[in-house]
């Protein structure tokens, strides 16, 4: 199993909002795609950035379903998430197995 992992570094202005955005529409339509079995969001509790980090976790079964998404939606999802709030966060994701 893999594991997608995205940290988003937000404005503390914005962590309403985006959660709220994350949770009805982004995190549905990323599922909608087919290619995840399961996912989560963590706030980050103790965190050296400044602002508000949170980890939007995605769970493929198969490095080749993660290797799917990533061809197939990756880069507009992104694209979204970038548009919708220019300027006011950061992005960074991670991927690891399952041991």
């Amino acid at each position: 199993m893999i594991l997608y992992n995205i940290t988003v570094i937000l404005d503390e202005g914005i962590e309403r909002e985006w959660l709220i955005w994350m949770q009805n529409t982004h995190i549905p339509e990323v599922m909608a795609a087919g290619k995840f079995v399961s996912q989560r969001v963590l706030k980050v509790l103790e965190s050296p950035n400044e602002g508000v980090t949170y980890c939007v976790q995605y769970v493929a079964d198969t490095k080749e379903l993660y290797d799917s998404y990533r061809v197939q939606f990756e880069q507009g999802f992104l694209h979204t998430l970038q548009n919708k709030y220019p300027n006011k966060l950061v992005s960074f994701s991670t991927i690891m197995e399952f041991i």
